[in-house]
C-alpha cells in the first residue's frame, strides 16, 4: 500500500533510526545537566520573543547565546543558558531559583505574556520539555506539547473576572535510560542518557521563613511547594493559582522555585522524540486519511490514463489508416488535433519569461525533492535544530545549475535570441521576488521586537552565499544548456498561423486553468493540513516518508491532468498550449491560497494585524513555489506527449 512511505516511517519514527546530526551524550552520577532556554512563542501571536525579554531570573554568570548554526538563526531560535542547577541522579525539592520584586510596569509585562498565551521552552541534551496537556473530553490521554505556559488565568467566585497567576514553580521530571553496553560505576549507578524532560508548572505563594539570604539565594528554604509525585496529579489550588499578579495594584514579590526528581525508562535513546511526534489523539485517522487519499489519486490516475490512451489510440489508429483522396479530404471537413500539426510547435508568448519561469521550477523541484528525501532517511530531522531549514537554503542554492540549464535549453528550443538576458533573468527574477518578500516580512518581525528577526549579518551571509553559489551555478548551467543540442522537432511550423475556431465556454482558458488546479489540490491538501500546523500550531512534522509519497503522487497528477487537458484543447483545434500546460496544473497554487485563507479563520485565532501579514506573506512564498512546481511538472509532461503524438503520424 505504501511500500516506501512506510519502510521510511519504520525507519525514522518506529524505530526511532536517525543518520548523521545528532550523537547520544552519557551522563555518570554528578554530572551537569545544562538547562539552556529558547524563545517564548504564542499561537495567537505568532511572534516569538526572547526567554529574557521578561524578566525571569538571570544567571549569576550573565546571560550567555549558544552557538547556532546558520538555519537556527533562520528558523529564529535564540537558546540561551539559565540559573538552573541540575546534577545527574541528584533529586532537587522545592530549590530557590531567586526572589525577584516586580514593579507594576514589570507585571503588566508578564500579564500581557499570559492574555498572549505565551509558552516558554527548554532544553535539556538537545531535548526540548514538554507539557502534558488534557483532551478536550478530560480523558486520561497522554497528550504532550513541547513548551509549558507562563501562567493563566482563574476566574474569581465574588467579582467574576479574571486573575492572572503566575507559574514561578516547576517540577521537571527528567527520564533516562541506561545502554545495554553500559558499564557499572561508584554505587551502582551506570551512565545513563537522557530520553525524556517533562515540565510540570505550578503557581505557588510562597512562604520564606527567617531572614532571606540575599547573597546567596539557592541556599534559602521555603514551604509551601507541592510534593515531588507523577506527572498530571491532582494538586491543591493554592498550588495551581497561588501567584495572583493583580490582587496588588504595587509591587509584587515573587520567590521562583524548582523540583528535579529522575526516573527511569524503558524509552531508548534513538526513540525519545515519539513522546513529541504522537502529540496528536487523531493519529489514527492522520494514517487513515493519507492512506484514503492516496489510494482516491491513484485509482483516478489509472482512469485518466486509461481513458487518455485509449482514445489516443484510436486517434492514432484513423489518422494513419487514410489513404485515398476521398478519405483525406473527409478528414480535412472533421475537427482534430492533427490538424495542428503546423502550428503546435509555435512557440509561447514571451519566450524568455516562460524559459525563466521552467528554470525557476525545475530548481524548486529538485530542491524539494531532495529535501524531503534526505529529511525521511533522517539526514535532516526534528531533533537536529534547523537542519531542514540550512538543508533546503543549501540545496536550493546548489540546484541553481539546474535552473540555468533548463531555461537555457527551453530558451535556445524556441529559437531565443537574447540568451545573455535570459540567463541574467533566470539568476535574479524569481529568487529576488522571493528574498524581497522574505526582507520585508522580516522589517516586519524586527520592528516588531521579535527574537525570529534574522539578524542582519546572517542576511548579509545568505545574499554571500547567492551571489557565490547560486549565481556562477547558474551560469554554468546555462552555459552547457546552450551547448547542447535541442531535440528534432517531430513537424515543422507554418508560416502563417492558423485561424483557431471559437471555443465553448467549457473551452475557455479561464475555465480549463481553474478546473484542472482541483487534482493536483486534491492530492496533496490532507498532507497541508499536518504541514500547516507544524508551522503555525508550534507542533513536530515527521511523516516525511507519507510526504515523499505524497509528493510522487502530486508530480503523477500534475502530469497526468496537464496531458489530459492538452489533449482536449488540440482536439478543439487550439495549439496554444504552452503557457496552458503550466498553468493549469500550477492553477492548484490559488487552490493552496484559499485553503490557506480557510486555515486562518478556522485554526488559528491571531488578533494581530502584523501577525496577519506574516502569516500570508510566507503563505505567499510558499503558493509561488507550489506553482513553479506543479507547473513546471505539467509543462514537461505536456512536452513530451506533444512530441510523441505528433511523432506518430504520417503528415504529408
Amino acid at each position: 500500500m505504501c511500500h516506501l512511505g512506510l519502510v521510511v516511517c519504520l525507519l525514522t519514527v518506529v524505530n526511532g533510526f536517525y543518520l548523521p546530526g545528532v550523537l547520544p551524550k552519557d551522563y555518570a552520577e554528578g554530572d551537569q545537566v545544562e538547562l539552556k532556554v529558547n524563545h517564548l512563542t504564542s499561537m495567537r501571536t505568532q511572534i516569538p520573543v526572547e526567554f529574557y525579554s521578561l524578566p525571569f531570573c538571570v544567571p549569576h554568570t550573565g546571560v550567555v547565546d549558544s552557538k547556532e548554526n546558520l538555519g537556527e538563526i533562520l528558523s529564529g531560535n535564540v537558546i540561551q543558558n539559565s540559573a538552573y542547577r541540575i546534577r545527574m541522579y541528584e533529586q532537587i525539592e522545592c530549590a530557590v531559583l531567586c526572589k525577584k520584586k516586580y514593579s507594576p510596569a514589570e507585571k503588566k509585562q508578564f500579564m500581557y505574556a499570559i492574555d498572549e498565551e505565551y509558552l516558554v521552552n527548554w532544553i535539556v541534551d538537545n531535548l526540548p520539555a514538554a507539557f502534558r496537556t488534557m483532551t478536550d473530553d478530560n480523558r486520561d490521554v497522554a497528550m504532550y506539547q513541547h513548551g509549558f505556559p507562563v501562567g493563566g488565568k482563574v476566574l474569581t467566585q465574588k467579582k467574576n473576572t479574571k486573575l492572572h497567576y503566575l507559574n514561578n514553580h516547576v517540577d521537571i521530571t527528567i527520564q533516562h535510560h541506561v545502554p545495554d553496553d553500559s558499564l557499572e560505576i561508584v554505587d551502582g549507578f551506570k551512565p545513563a542518557r537522557i530520553v525524556g524532560l517533562l515540565v510540570e508548572p505550578f503557581s505557588v505563594q510562597h512562604k520564606a521563613p527567617g531572614v532571606w539570604n540575599t547573597e546567596n539565594e539557592n541556599a534559602n528554604q521555603v514551604s509551601s511547594c507541592p510534593p515531588l509525585a507523577e506527572v498530571g496529579r491532582v494538586v491543591p489550588d493554592e498550588h495551581k493559582f497561588g501567584m495572583i499578579l493583580d490582587q496588588k495594584k504595587g509591587p509584587v514579590e515573587v520567590i521562583w522555585t524548582y523540583s528535579v526528581q529522575w526516573r527511569s525508562s524503558p524509552v531508548r535513546w534513538a526513540s525519545r522524540w515519539d513522546v513529541y511526534l504522537n502529540t496528536s489523539s487523531v493519529d489514527a485517522i492522520h494514517w487513515f486519511s493519507i492512506t484514503t487519499s492516496l489510494l482516491l489519486v491513484l485509482v483516478l490516475s489509472g482512469s485518466v490514463a486509461m481513458i487518455l490512451l485509449r482514445t489516443l489510440r484510436q486517434d492514432l489508429n484513423r489518422y494513419n489508416r487514410v489513404s485515398t483522396d476521398d478519405e483525406k479530404a473527409e478528414l480535412r471537413e472533421e475537427s482534430g488535433w492533427k490538424l495542428v500539426h503546423g502550428d503546435v510547435l509555435r512557440g509561447p508568448s514571451n519566450p524568455l519569461f516562460f524559459s525563466v519561469t521552467v528554470g525557476s521550477g525545475v530548481q524548486v523541484f529538485w530542491m524539494v525533492f531532495f529535501s524531503i528525501l534526505f529529511a525521511a532517511l533522517g539526514f535532516m530531522n526534528p531533533a537536529n535544530r534547523g537542519s531542514i531549514m540550512l538543508g533546503m537554503l543549501m540545496l536550493y542554492l546548489f540546484t541553481s545549475i539546474a535552473a540555468g540549464y533548463s531555461c537555457a535549453i527551453t530558451y535556445k528550443s524556441l529559437n531565443g535570441l537574447y540568451w545573455q538576458r535570459c540567463t541574467v533573468t533566470c539568476m535574479v527574477l524569481y529568487p529576488t521576488l522571493l528574498l524581497s518578500v522574505l526582507f520585508i516580512l522580516n522589517l516586519v518581525i524586527w520592528a516588531e521586537g521579535s527574537s525570529s528577526a534574522i539578524p542582519f549579518g546572517s542576511m548579509a551571509l545568505v545574499m554571500t552565499l547567492w551571489f557565490v553559489i547560486s549565481a556562477p551555478l547558474t551560469f554554468l548551467g546555462a552555459f552547457f544548456g546552450y551547448k547542447k543540442d535541442v531535440s528534432k522537432k517531430p513537424v515543422q511550423t507554418h508560416d502563417i498561423p492558423r485561424a483557431i475556431p471559437d471555443q465553448e465556454w467549457y473551452n475557455s482558458s479561464l475555465v480549463v486553468i481553474l478546473s484542472g488546479g482541483v487534482l493536483p489540490f486534491a492530492a496533496s491538501f490532507v498532507e497541508l493540513f499536518y504541514i500547516m500546523s507544524s508551522i503555525w500550531l508550534d507542533q513536530y512534522y515527521y511523516v516525511f516518508g507519507f510526504l515523499l509519497l505524497v509528493f510522487f503522487i502530486l508530480v503523477v497528477i500534475s502530469a497526468e491532468i496537464s496531458i489530459l487537458m492538452c489533449y482536449f484543447q488540440l482536439t478543439c483545434e487550439d495549439y496554444r498550449w504552452w503557457w496552458r500546460s503550466m498553468l493549469v496544473p500550477g492553477s492548484s497554487s490559488i487552490y493552496l491560497m484559499l485553503y490557506a485563507v480557510f486555515y486562518y479563520h478556522s485554526r488559528l485565532h491571531i488578533d494581530f494585524f502584523v501577525s496577519t501579514v506574516l502569516y500570508f506573506g510566507y503563505v505567499f512564498i510558499f503558493c509561488v513555489m507550489f506553482f513553479l512546481l506543479t507547473g513546471t511538472v505539467g509543462f514537461y509532461a505536456t512536452h513530451w506527449f506533444v512530441y510523441k503524438i505528433f511523432g506518430s503520424i504520417k503528415v504529408d
